[in-house]
């Protein structure tokens, strides 16, 4: 499912965010930027050592990743060169949890935009372990990633890159609801 907005293109797939040919996938990560489990820890494992050495680096070079903010690495082993780590918000944890969330979107866009990639990959940010209701998580991120691509971007691709039919189904419904 492809919406052209500019000279953008925004994509919903189903699949494996590891294995994406974009220049850069997002993580969704936690503000200390330890990859232990989750979409995190598949990502780390298959990205190799190098994800978490300079995730590291990165927290003592600058502290905490606030909520609704993101870091970059490089890729490691994984096939996109860069892996953008989006905090989303632990849902009930916080208030104004779509701004975080909306927030860790556009985030991760102003990096990729930052660091001249034309194409990004972006999982399901805080739906897992972070609890957030995935209808909502839909609605918030489409809306983000669609009126950042709106104002302007000199990326040419962003995809949803999202795990199992029915992820993917939720978004889909979205999309369609959204472009209306």
């Amino acid at each position: 499912m492809k919406l052209h907005i500019n000279n953008a293109v925004l994509e919903l797939v189903e699949g494996d965010i590891t294995a994406m040919d974009t220049d850069a996938i997002v993580n969704a990560a936690n503000e200390r930027l330890m990859h232990g489990g989750g979409v995190a820890g598949i990502i780390a494992g298959r990205g190799g050592p190098t994800i978490q050495m300079e995730s590291d680096a990165w927290v003592r070079a600058h502290g905490l990743v606030p909520t609704g903010s993101a870091a970059i690495t490089s890729g490691g082993n994984l096939q996109a060169r860069q892996v953008i780590h989006a905090v989303g918000p632990i849902y009930g944890a916080v208030s104004r949890p779509a701004e975080l969330l909306a927030s860790a979107v556009r985030a991760a866009l102003q990096l990729a935009d930052d660091h001249l990639l034309k194409s990004v990959a972006l999982p399901a940010i805080s739906t897992g372990i972070f609890g957030y209701p995935m209808e909502e998580a839909a609605r918030v991120m489409l809306r983000a990633a669609i009126e950042y691509l709106e104002e302007g971007t000199e990326l040419e691709r962003v995809v949803f890159c999202l795990y199992g039919q029915p992820t993917f189904d939720v978004f889909a419904g979205e999309l369609a609801a959204q472009t209306e």
